[in-house]
């Protein structure tokens, strides 16, 4: 399955936007009565048949629409921003393939960078999206203070975690959460949550967890806590 994603999609046509309509016609070749899916990246999946390959703007015909469900649970990862911005695009494209459902990005006492520029990962995170025919695009929320999201009311029900550096964690993350859940999994930047922020977490319900016994960088403890989460939902 060759898959594309435009935003906005009323059938019975689709057109396709410049980057999608050059790959069509000039990295795969296709060209008019050829078949295609598309995806809103909101669970609908349209097979269509090209009307019009142009690398500008091509136009397609949808002859069938399939609904995809939700998983039966949501991952919410909270992740203070590394340094190099490649590090944050790999960790983006690789918990893409794996499958989560948001992503914020966290500014805390100790961050390393307090701005990053969003389109970037979108991007990577829309080719992952497409590369691993997933069709629900995950939400990617831009640099937001750790107050705000400890404060915010609206992770009630949600089972949430904070993974930081301590040699006395007792409990996993996969021996503490719940199949079939909604999960905020709070990781802090290289140099680690501050103490204070660290019982503040505590103080509002969340639970301190493991992700292993080696010290993790950043963006490798999000992949690994995206995927002990898939893991336990399988």
């Amino acid at each position: 399955m060759q898959l594309f994603f435009q935003e906005n999609i009323t059938p019975p046509l689709i057109t396709l936007e410049s980057d999608e309509s050059r790959h069509l016609c000039r990295v795969l070749r296709k060209k008019q009565g050829d078949h295609v899916f598309v995806t809103n990246g909101e669970g609908t999946l349209f097979e269509c048949v090209i009307l019009e390959a142009d690398p500008k703007k091509s136009s397609l015909k949808v002859i069938q629409t399939t609904e995809v469900p939700e998983e039966g649970f949501h991952i919410h990862l909270a992740l203070a921003p590394t340094k190099s911005p490649d590090r944050m695009e790999w960790m983006a494209e690789k918990i893409t393939e794996i499958g989560f459902h948001e992503l914020t990005l966290l500014e805390t006492m100790n961050s390393e960078r307090s701005y990053l520029k969003t389109e970037r990962l979108e991007k990577k995170i829309i080719s992952a999206c497409k590369q691993s025919l997933k069709f629900h695009i995950p939400k990617l929320h831009p640099v937001t203070k750790l107050d705000e999201i400890l404060d915010s009311g609206e992770f009630e029900g949600y089972q949430k975690f904070i993974a930081y550096v301590d040699e006395h964690h007792d409990h996993h993350l996969f021996d503490l959460a719940e199949a079939n859940s909604n999960y905020l999994v709070l990781i802090g930047p290289e140099g680690d949550f501050d103490p204070i922020e660290i019982q503040k977490a505590l103080d509002l319900g969340f639970k301190p967890v493991s992700l292993g016994k080696a010290r993790l960088r950043t963006e490798t403890a999000g992949l690994v806590a995206v995927q002990l989460l898939q893991t336990l939902n399988r």
